[in-house]
């Protein structure tokens, strides 16, 4: 199953790019005794996610699902506001961020990055 994304998935990420904000979906499965893993990968990503200008907008564990197909639930989903898809591929390329990327690769058995972008809000 995928868990990181090829440079074939980033290139088309950025052939996509409608410019803006991003906030990434991650729907995690974690491998067994991954738990650990995606904490420590998590402990240190928080520096770097900071260093481009990203955040930690929520992460939580998964419950049952209340409407989904077989196979669909998801053990956490996290979201992360990124500025841009430009800094999401800057900060995945960083050497400092592909030192830490092991730890992410061994916790989980499935994921779905899924970007996201903000819908246009209207006055009243």
């Amino acid at each position: 199953m995928a868990v990181d994304p090829t440079r074939a998935d980033l290139a088309r990420f950025l052939d996509e790019d409608p410019g803006g904000p991003i906030v990434m979906l991650n729907l995690l499965r974690f491998a067994p005794e991954g738990r650990a893993s995606y904490a420590e990968y998590t402990r240190r990503a928080r520096q770097i996610l900071h260093k481009y200008g990203a955040e930690l907008v929520y992460a939580g564990d998964g419950a049952t699902p209340l409407v989904a197909e077989e196979g669909q639930a998801w053990d956490a989903v996290l979201l992360v506001r990124y500025p841009s898809r430009e800094a999401f591929i800057r900060m995945v390329e960083d050497p400092e961020y592909q030192q830490i990327t092991e730890f992410r690769t061994q916790a989980l058995s499935e994921a779905v990055l899924q970007p996201t972008t903000p819908w246009p809000t209207r006055s009243a």
